[in-house]
């Protein structure tokens, strides 16, 4: 790698990195089409990125904005799944057990 520049393309954990994200995002930046791997690569592979590509798409404000929201949404939903799971399983977990309790 010549030193002062980016390789021709990325990893995604090279990607996060230019993005100024955690690498666990790319894959959320990819399912909502605001990133694009290089060529067709299967489920469990590594993906490349082209650096070319990431650096136009980042001169754009509203790009940006977007890989903002959509990373904002993806985490406040998760959390929102897992607060709402954590409820239901301590609401259910006990009842569930003073139930089995009475019974036996």
């Amino acid at each position: 790698m010549l030193l002062g520049q980016l390789p021709a393309r990325l990893t995604a954990e090279q990607a996060a990195w230019v993005l100024n994200c955690q690498p666990h995002d790319v894959p959320v930046l990819v399912a909502a089409r605001l990133l694009k791997p290089l060529g067709n690569p299967l489920p469990n592979t590594v993906k490349y990125f082209a650096t070319a590509d990431l650096l136009e798409q980042m001169k754009e404000r509203n790009w940006l904005g977007r890989v903002t929201t959509t990373i904002s949404q993806h985490w406040q939903n998760k959390n929102d799944r897992r607060r709402n799971r954590l409820t239901v399983t301590a609401s259910g977990g006990q009842n569930g057990n003073l139930q089995s309790s009475a019974a036996v």
